[in-house]
C-alpha cells in the first residue's frame, strides 16, 4: 500500500466520521453548534487527506 492510497484511505474514514456526526441530532434540541463545528473540522480534514493523496499518487 502507498503513502498516496492509505491517505485516501484516512480520507474516507473522516469524511464518513464527518457525516455521521453531522446526522447525529438530539431530539430536543437538534444540532447543536459545537456539533456542526466538529463536523466541519472532520470535513476539512478529510477533503485534505484526499486532495493530498489524490496528488501524492499523481
Amino acid at each position: 500500500m502507498t503513502f498516496g492510497v492509505a491517505l485516501l484511505v484516512i480520507g474516507g474514514f473522516l469524511l464518513g466520521g464527518s457525516y455521521s456526526i453531522f446526522k447525529a441530532d438530539s431530539d430536543t434540541q437538534g444540532r447543536t453548534g459545537p456539533q456542526v463545528a466538529f463536523a466541519v473540522v472532520l470535513l476539512v480534514a478529510a477533503l485534505l487527506s484526499s486532495v493530498a493523496g489524490v496528488l501524492y499518487l499523481v
